[in-house]
């Protein structure tokens, strides 16, 4: 495989600020600080996807910054869908906020209303094409696919191979997040009536770039345990069974390790992910202070340097775009 047939693609979900802190009020300051992002994917020649949800596409600022972008083929806009905060408003919870319902949780016609909903706002405000797409805490399931394939989007990465979300409760009642393990890490165009499978849709699901760690005794004990159970999510958290592209998962070193793996794999593509947030100080739990945000900066600069030596930069739609002349 040549060079010109590797392609590294950043994605950030463009959200309101601290989102884990489970804000009544959400806040959108974080926006401010994307112009160094962008300014910094424009020096490597990346074009990032902004998925954006409802309240960043109504803030201002991000209004501004996108349309700009958009204007200048420098970044792609696409949909991030936070069920809890997207009108129409529909009560799935005694507090909805606190639980952060998956989207998967509601009524399907309350799912089509919203996702039309936000698509016609993004595709309105930023006067773009909007047709990639994240669901909000991963989530994503046959009937989501569906209504994305109505509203004419082609390409999806809620996928998380390797990693079940099951251990992190939407609804008190539900029954957790999507379980991805047995899903493929490569991208294909899913089958919509079994989403974990290739298929004949024009859906194409990009997986963000995980790769699994080795299974030890201890692992392989606490998966006959509940997904939620203390001591399973204390074992998964001190020893992760997986190495996601993000920066929450891993440091400089560690983040090169998964794309020098995914270079002796001969991986067509590598999907880095991030959230707004968390270029902000303050933004998110794991980066507090504008110390840790230029360590950020820091580990992404170099990252983006090794990982262009080998990868071209592209967005979602243009990788679609790529993969659909293929088949």
């Amino acid at each position: 495989m040549n060079l010109s047939s590797r392609y590294f693609i950043v994605t950030i979900d463009t959200e309101g600020d601290n989102i884990w802190s489970k804000p009544r009020k959400i806040t959108c300051r974080n926006a401010r600080f994307l112009p160094r992002f962008q300014a910094l994917c424009e020096s490597y020649h990346l074009k990032p996807v902004y998925l954006t949800t409802y309240e960043m596409a109504t803030d201002p600022f991000f209004q501004d910054f996108g349309r700009d972008i958009v204007a200048r083929n420098a970044a792609e806009i696409g949909m991030h869908l936070h069920a809890w905060n997207t009108p129409p408003q529909h009560r799935l919870t005694d507090d909805d906020y606190g639980n952060q319902p998956y989207l998967t949780e509601y009524p399907v016609e309350v799912m089509r209303e919203k996702v039309e909903f936000l698509t016609q706002l993004l595709r309105e405000t930023f006067q773009a094409d909007v047709i990639s797409h994240r669901g909000g805490r991963w989530a994503f399931n046959e009937v989501y696919a569906s209504i994305l394939i109505e509203n004419g989007y082609s390409v999806d990465c809620s996928v998380t191979p390797h990693i079940s979300w099951k251990a992190h409760l939407g609804a008190p009642d539900g029954s957790g997040g999507p379980d991805y393990t047995g899903f493929p890490y490569r991208s294909y165009f899913l089958d919509p009536h079994d989403i974990s499978r290739p298929g004949l849709s024009k859906l194409l699901e990009v997986p963000v770039t995980v790769l699994p760690e080795r299974r030890t005794a201890l692992h392989r004990l606490v998966e006959t345990l509940n997904p939620r159970n203390t001591l399973r999510r204390v074992v998964n958290l001190l020893q992760p069974p997986f190495r996601m592209l993000s920066l929450r998962r891993g440091r400089l070193s560690s983040l090169k390790a998964i794309v020098e793996r995914c270079l002796a794999e001969d991986r067509e593509y590598v999907e880095f992910m991030t959230h707004s947030s968390q270029l902000m100080p303050g933004g998110s739990p794991a980066f507090p202070t504008e110390r840790d945000v230029k360590r950020v900066y820091d580990v992404m600069e170099e990252l983006f340097a090794f990982v262009t030596s080998s990868f071209t930069g592209c967005t979602l739609a243009e990788y679609a775009e790529i993969m659909r002349s293929r088949a």
